[in-house]
């Protein structure tokens, strides 16, 4: 793979959500990961089917091995990969890896230049560190999902955006690679803490920095960037889709004014927020008079900051994200091509998920000789070589 982390070198610890998440992104930039898979007990339900699969877009551009690790000879193989890797990236509750035993202090033990990565929900220490959770969970004792949502209504799930994505696998992936970096200065390994509670609190920080100012209201619905502002929000149009108007500065504001035709002078007061509700209502009701289209046809591409608010499979085909590429069609599956973009290490097409090489193959391609992948396949961890 081509990018710039060719010949970085990733041992992947299957999961779910922030870890493939961060090794995707490795993945993408070219770095060399294989990822350890958990061997299917037959019979068992799935409750995840597009796992193993094309569709298992977080898991493309990987090498896989699947791997009982119970067996002495699979934690073997995984630490004989490990010294030849520069990160090991893993999702696990606190202390799972370390049962395995494939510990930091294990796997630190036979490569000292490893950078350790750990993404968790509630970090590796505290009094919820243990105990069971999600993305929502998270982000809620972070402070972020309180913000979210309409006034006088419960708090709206970002999706899972926020917490294992945003403040989880990016900065996972974030963390991962600072380390790399220092690791080539000091010939030294060590671990990385990423928690997605953390994460998302330092996504935040711009609201708490408002907060702290007194320019941020801890009411939903009444702040500038929450849905409050009659210039910040989406609006619903005639065909009953929607557009996002973002005219926060006062000339892009005035110019979402001229291009809608809009001379109430009430609009004057776009800073007030005694005024917010009554212009909102005012906006509405003229977003309604003509549908998304014809809009778009007005505003789209001016400095009256708007979009339309496209769905999941509209978002591919509009003319902006097409001839930037932003999407991307692998073996029919279309997902977001990787980014950012480097103008001199640009990355490879990423890999469909769901196809992965012979185990002997993906051993072979990571150094180890033919002698001991046939050690390997003799102790029955991987299959014999064909």
């Amino acid at each position: 793979m081509a990018g710039p982390l060719a010949g970085i070198r990733v041992v992947e610890m299957v999961g779910i959500g922030p870890c493939p998440f961060a090794a995707m992104m490795l993945a993408d930039m070219g770095a060399h990961v294989i990822r350890i898979d958990r061997q299917a007990t037959p019979g068992a339900p799935n409750p995840f089917p597009i796992l193993g699969t094309k569709f298992d877009v977080m898991a493309r551009s990987r090498d896989t091995l699947a791997l009982d690790l119970k067996q002495e000879g699979a934690r073997e193989l995984v630490l004989e990969l490990v010294a030849g890797a520069d990160i090991l990236v893993e999702g696990f509750r606190p202390g799972v890896m370390e049962r395995l035993g494939l510990g930091p202090d294990v796997c630190l033990g036979r490569n000292p230049r490893l950078v350790y990565g750990r993404v968790t929900g509630w970090g590796q220490e505290g009094p919820l560190s243990q105990a069971a959770g999600h993305d929502i969970n998270y982000i809620a004792l972070s402070g972020m999902l309180a913000a979210m949502g309409r006034p006088g209504t419960p708090p709206d799930p970002p999706l899972n955006l926020l917490g294992d994505f945003g403040g989880g696998g990016m900065m996972l992936a974030f963390g991962v690679v600072c380390a790399a970096l220092e690791a080539k200065a000091s010939g030294k390994g060590q671990v990385v803490d990423a928690a997605m509670v953390d994460g998302a609190a330092t996504l935040g920080a711009m609201v708490y920095g408002m907060r702290a100012a007194g320019a941020w209201s801890r009411e939903r619905g009444a702040n500038m960037l929450d849905g409050g502002a009659h210039f910040y929000g989406t609006y619903a149009c005639a065909d009953g889709k929607f557009v996002a108007i973002g005219a926060i500065e006062p000339q892009f504001y005035r110019r979402l004014l001229e291009a809608a035709g809009i001379d109430d002078p009430a609009f004057a007061r776009q800073n007030d927020p005694v005024m917010w509700p009554a212009l909102r209502d005012k906006l509405a009701a003229l977003m309604r008079q003509r549908t998304r289209d014809e809009w778009c046809a007005l505003l789209e591409g001016s400095d009256a900051c708007f979009a339309p608010v496209l769905d999941i499979d509209e978002a591919p085909q509009h003319a902006h994200n097409h001839a930037r590429g932003t999407y991307v069609d692998i073996d029919g599956v279309v997902q977001p091509a990787p980014a950012p973009r480097f103008s001199r290490t640009a990355a490879d097409m990423p890999r469909a998920a769901g196809n992965p090489a012979s185990p002997a193959d993906v051993l072979r391609a990571w150094g180890l000789s033919g002698e001991r992948i046939d050690a390997f396949a003799g102790r029955g961890v991987i299959a014999p070589r064909r």
